[in-house]
């Protein structure tokens, strides 16, 4: 997995078979905002990785183990941090935020449940293509600051809407972005972090040719969501899981 991150925030991510073609996947889904990110990866970076990365203006790399040929190939970049190592989290159960003049102190969100947890509550069921896809796409919703839409196709991200005070804002940003990088949002999935307050997003979602959509469930409005999705034949999914990040 590749994730390229700008403003805490991922502007792109990705999986694939090598850390190139995660990150060529990562990369494509906004490569304007990709200026100036920090990009990391799950796996070690080679010299062919490092190659395509340093064609790009990045502050700081970050990977669990990198070639020899690969720091040599960064360290020709100048002013460039590349950070290894693998994060420990951990287990105490808190999360800080700072905040002026002080920091609040919350509970970490849960671990991001995975298919066994869902409930499809629409007349279509999803693919066994977009299950893997909406699994995807919750798993990388969670890192993505709230309002988040986030919009994924084949194991990676194409379009995201992040931190809008509404979530039909975000909804059309996530279509807004793909478009502007030139993805095909026909027959991709969509992620949300919390429930669609109105059946809008929906609406949104279908207007872009969404196939199916993954989302906590909860408000007052889940029966006019559903039956919006139900309207446009797209599938739905209901995780019960918010994964709300600020």
């Amino acid at each position: 997995c590749c994730a390229i991150v700008k403003h805490t925030t991922p502007c792109g991510l990705a999986t694939g078979a090598t850390p190139l073609e995660a990150y060529r996947k990562a990369l494509a889904c906004d490569p304007l905002s990709a200026f100036g990110s920090v990009i990391s990866f799950t796996i070690p970076v080679d010299a062919e990785t490092a190659e395509a990365v340093s064609s790009l203006f990045v502050e700081c790399i970050v990977a669990p183990l990198f070639s020899d040929e690969a720091l040599e190939i960064l360290g020709r970049k100048k002013n460039l941090r590349v950070l290894q190592g693998t994060a420990v989290w951990r287990d105490s159960g808190l999360d800080y935020k700072r905040v002026r003049g002080g920091f609040l102190v919350q509970q970490r969100a849960r671990t991001v449940t995975g298919m066994d947890a869902w409930t499809v509550v629409t007349k279509r069921q999803p693919s066994d293509e977009e299950k893997v896809n909406l699994d995807f796409a919750w798993r990388a919703v969670a890192s993505v600051k709230s309002n988040a839409i986030l919009i994924a196709r084949d194991g990676a991200t194409i379009g995201i809407g992040a931190g809008q005070m509404s979530r039909v804002d975000a909804a059309f940003l996530s279509v807004h972005k793909a478009k502007l990088a030139g993805h095909d949002t026909n027959g991709a999935v969509l992620g949300s972090d919390a429930f669609f307050p109105f059946r809008d997003g929906v609406d949104q979602a279908a207007e872009a040719g969404i196939a199916a959509i993954i989302q906590p469930g909860g408000s007052v409005k889940d029966e006019e969501v559903i039956a919006a999705a139900d309207e446009h034949g797209m599938a739905m999914v209901f995780t019960g899981q918010r994964q709300f990040r600020h």
